[in-house]
């Protein structure tokens, strides 16, 4: 069984809903990135969403992007993010990782070579932004040969297509909680209730709201509406506000304790 299904099942049963943070990965370092993903285990995050850095980054805001410009800085490709999956898989950890990337690097790579490397390192799903449903039937094949979820976002915006998006879903379906870019926000789409709900009909698996979800109160809101919660640029931001505390070859100790303090605190602890 893929390891994201094992986890919700799991949660399910506690009746619990899924903290998901999302990582730029080498930011600060390759070395901090794998210390904070240990961190955020053991914090109370459920799932990982690992960012692949990119330089054109159209579904991420300006704390994102921020953060994919630092780690471009020090060359860090789509290999480097899936062998940080493998290195945490070394040091116990146990969470499903879920790869954050557009097409291009995808593309260039090959789609069997890259689905053949997640399988091998154990990521257990990849969400591709850039990647229509009406283009990503061949990806979408070849990645579940191997065992890996592509999991599709659907915004309030999707209209007509948010069933057949929902109805065709693996892992999970990824809800946009707004309109625009990532960040933080204080308000969402006005008929954000109305739209998750048409998405849990029409889905077959859990649903996960992202995009400006920033504390606890906010999160509270959606776990009432949803299966998972992702906090991205929360979660960047107060990495970027900790870098003084980060060294080439880890992470202080301040560093860690502030990241796994605020999940901590997202998911209710």
């Amino acid at each position: 069984m893929n390891l994201i299904d094992k986890r919700f099942a799991e949660l399910k049963e506690r009746g619990e809903t899924a903290m998901i943070p999302f990582l730029t990965i080498g930011d600060p370092t390759i070395e901090a990135s794998l210390e904070l993903i240990l961190e955020m285990e053991r914090a109370g995050a459920d799932l990982i969403e690992l960012g692949v850095p990119y330089s054109d980054p159209l579904a991420d805001g300006p704390v994102i992007q921020r953060s994919s410009e630092r780690a471009l800085l020090r060359k860090i490709t789509i290999f480097d993010v899936i062998d940080v999956a493998r290195q945490a898989r070394s040091r116990g950890s146990k969470l499903p990782f879920i790869l954050f990337t557009y097409y291009n690097p995808v593309l260039q790579i090959g789609l069997e070579r890259i689905f053949k490397t997640m399988q091998e390192n154990e990521i257990s799903g990849i969400i591709i932004p850039d990647l229509p449903l009406e283009e990503d039937s061949e990806t979408r094949a070849i990645a579940e040969s191997y065992g890996v979820h592509l999991i599709p976002l659907v915004a309030p915006t999707s209209n007509e297509r948010v069933k057949r998006i929902a109805a065709g879903a693996r892992g999970f379906v990824y809800c946009v909680s707004s309109l625009g870019v990532t960040g933080e926000r204080a308000e969402f789409f006005g008929g954000i209730e109305d739209f998750l709900s048409t998405v849990r009909e029409a889905a077959n698996v859990p649903i996960v709201v992202g995009f400006g979800i920033s504390n606890r109160e906010q999160v509270e809101r959606f776990e009432k509406l949803c299966d998972g919660v992702v906090v991205g640029s929360a979660i960047v931001r107060t990495i970027e506000s900790a870098l003084h505390h980060f060294q080439e070859d880890a992470a202080h100790p301040e560093g860690l304790q502030q990241i796994g303090g605020f999940v901590g605190q997202l998911k209710g602890r």
